[in-house]
């Protein structure tokens, strides 16, 4: 399964089957589904990345950072500080 831009209809919010989530560039590996959560956004919400060089971040403004992959720097989305399923986590 490849993480998806969000064109209006995410395919992979509400998919909890067992695997990973790859670049859909370049098929890097960046989440397990063992880390994804339910969150009330449109993308998928994962706590934590397979690799640490799974991907790169550039802070945008306090408390939010642009997420891209760390092979081919396809963007990826956001992280969110203190926005995750516990009190304090980050949410990708």
């Amino acid at each position: 399964m490849s993480f998806c831009s969000f064109f209006g209809g995410e395919v992979y919010k509400d998919h909890f089957q067992t695997g990973v989530y790859v670049c859909s560039k370049c098929d890097h590996q960046l989440f397990t589904s063992r880390s994804k959560y339910e969150h009330s956004s449109p993308w998928p919400a994962f706590t934590e990345t397979i690799y640490e060089d799974s991907v790169s971040k550039q802070q945008e403004r306090p408390g939010s950072y642009k997420v891209h992959c760390g092979k081919c720097g396809n963007g990826l989305g956001h992280e969110f500080m203190k926005d995750g399923p516990g009190k304090g986590m980050s949410r990708f």
